[in-house]
């Protein structure tokens, strides 16, 4: 067995998640912490990107409000949920 299936094997989330992929509409569930308090912010957008494989894989979120446009920038194993 390679060092990196290990090292895989030892750092998997066990999250299930819904398949997406590029030019899909989704929202994220995230926790923001402030100070001592909590909540969880909502980011709903298309969805630009995958990178990356198993626990260090990203995805990119392009959100527009308006004229205003903002990106998210996310790991795949650290947020709450994805709708």
């Amino acid at each position: 067995m390679k060092l990196m299936d290990v090292v895989d094997k030892e750092l998997a989330v066990k999250n299930e998640y819904p398949k997406f992929v590029a030019g899909d509409t989704i929202t994220v569930h995230y926790k923001i912490i402030e100070g001592n308090k909590e909540r969880i912010q909502q980011f709903r957008g298309v969805v630009l990107q995958r990178v990356g494989i198993k626990h260090t894989e990203t995805f990119t979120v392009r959100k527009m409000s308006g004229t205003l446009v903002s990106r998210g920038f996310f790991p795949l194993p650290r947020h709450l949920s994805i709708k």
